[in-house]
């Protein structure tokens, strides 16, 4: 997809989300940039939200300001990599993603700080507690879906149940190298997959598999996640050099 027409769906894809959702937000930048992450190889930052806090004792769209930003080069590499790759899915999964960071800064969800928040989330979940399947965005943001929480990894991949029913295996990417698991039984909403066998990994590493959700149900995800069906598993992740 070349630029032109990226942006034109980008702008299509904007007007479409309810004005009610887009307080404090000043505009959509779509970008020719490719920001890829320093260190990790094959990992770029699809959209970002940038937001300002303007002082004051009220927090609200006069205070907190944002403009969502999308980067058409960040998808033109991954969809070089991937030859059934979502244009349309992913730009709207990224663009509704990063209007979620600003409606929680809205809700003032961001003043927990988010590395926080997410370690007391892994806290409870660790001890077969209530927790917000979702916490792991609130980690550290290396692009490309991929989180930092306190040293554990989490690859994040959305899915539509059709693309999952049809899938024979999971992909994925580990240190610049094409890996495969195979496919859990069920997604459920969001599934965790701890993952063994990845060579070089410092500390835990997590798959997880996030069912598409709609527009509205993104948005009530931020104020909650009752109803949500998490599933956790296990695998060995396979290198796919050489494959035949």
């Amino acid at each position: 997809m070349d630029f032109p027409t990226f942006e034109r769906l980008a702008r299509e894809a904007w007007e479409e989300i309810p004005e009610e959702y887009k307080h404090g937000v000043d505009g959509l930048l779509v970008s020719r940039e490719a920001p890829a992450h320093p260190t990790l190889r094959h990992v770029y930052t699809l959209g970002e939200c940038l937001t300002e806090e303007h002082p004051s004792d009220y927090g609200g769209p006069d205070t907190t300001r944002s403009v969502l930003a999308l980067y058409w080069g960040s998808f033109k590499s991954l969809a070089g990599r991937d030859e059934d790759f979502d244009w349309d899915g992913e730009l709207w999964e990224t663009l509704t993603h990063e209007l979620r960071h600003h409606l929680e800064s809205l809700a003032r969800e961001d003043a927990l700080e988010g590395v926080d928040y997410a370690s007391d989330q892994t806290f409870k979940r660790d001890e077969g507690l209530a927790f917000d399947p979702w916490y792991f965005q609130r980690g550290d943001d290396l692009g490309g879906g991929v989180y930092d929480v306190e040293g554990s990894l989490y690859i994040e991949q959305v899915w539509t149940p059709a693309d999952y029913e049809r899938a024979e295996r999971i992909e994925l990417d580990w240190a610049g190298r094409p890996h495969a698991i195979p496919k859990p039984g069920e997604m459920g909403d969001v599934h965790f997959v701890w993952l063994e066998g990845l060579e070089g990994a410092t500390g835990p590493v997590e798959l997880v598999l996030v069912r598409r959700r709609s527009w509205w149900e993104g948005v009530r995800g931020i104020f909650g996640s009752k109803g949500a069906i998490v599933l956790e598993s296990r695998a060995i992740a396979e290198p796919l050099d050489g494959e035949g």
